[in-house]
């Protein structure tokens, strides 16, 4: 349940970023919208991560956080916020798929 937990917490990370990047681009009452957004998104996604790592080991559950946090970040910038999708953008996007996914591995 915990590994769920934590992806639901990068997910939320996620989302806060690109609340982030949605207030931004907005103008007037739509950007404190977003702040909003960012404010509930980043509240719900810190105190999972807290939750998590009560059973987790600290490094373990922070890489991987952030590891879904970075991934899900850059794929919302290329899908959403229009950013370059280069080969390189996306070799070290994958290559930290793989890091975090051998972390969970190795952190049964």
């Amino acid at each position: 349940m915990n590994w769920v937990l934590l992806i639901i917490a990068g997910l939320f990370e996620v989302a806060f970023a690109a609340s982030l990047g949605k207030a931004k681009a907005a103008t007037g009452i739509e950007s404190i919208y977003w702040y909003i957004s960012f404010l509930i998104c980043l509240g719900i996604s810190m105190l999972l991560l807290i939750k998590v790592t009560q059973q987790l080991p600290i490094g373990t559950a922070y890489v991987v956080w952030t590891g879904i946090g970075a991934v899900g970040t850059v794929l919302v910038g290329i899908l959403v916020f229009k950013e370059p999708a280069t080969f390189w953008r996306l070799f070290f996007i994958t290559t930290l798929i793989a890091s975090v996914i051998g972390l969970k591995v190795v952190s049964q």
